[in-house]
């Protein structure tokens, strides 16, 4: 399945969420996989983002999914970058 690197930030909402229920993240992760993405790792960055989550999903039609689900409930806005294996990256630059 292709890789995703999704960027997510929370909003003023979000924080407060989180830092009122912590567990809450699981759950979310859950949901995720609920939608048909699976979660292969995640890290809480700092910086202008505040997670760095990589999943497997079957197509990009999955991540606008979950992108525009998240998103709509106005705790998250999450920026989703397909990711392309190095190896694959290459062989399409030499056309083979």
């Amino acid at each position: 399945m292709p890789v995703h690197i999704l960027l997510s930030r929370l909003t003023h909402e979000g924080r407060k969420t989180v830092k009122e229920r912590p567990e809450r993240i699981r759950e979310v992760n859950r949901e995720v996989e609920q939608l048909g993405a699976k979660i292969l790792s995640q890290y809480a960055v700092l910086g202008l983002y505040d997670f760095v989550t990589i999943v497997d999903a079957p197509s990009n039609d999955v991540i606008a999914r979950v992108s525009v689900e998240f998103g709509a409930r106005g705790t998250v806005e999450i920026m989703s970058l397909p990711a392309i294996p190095l190896d694959q990256f290459i062989k399409g630059l030499q056309g083979r």
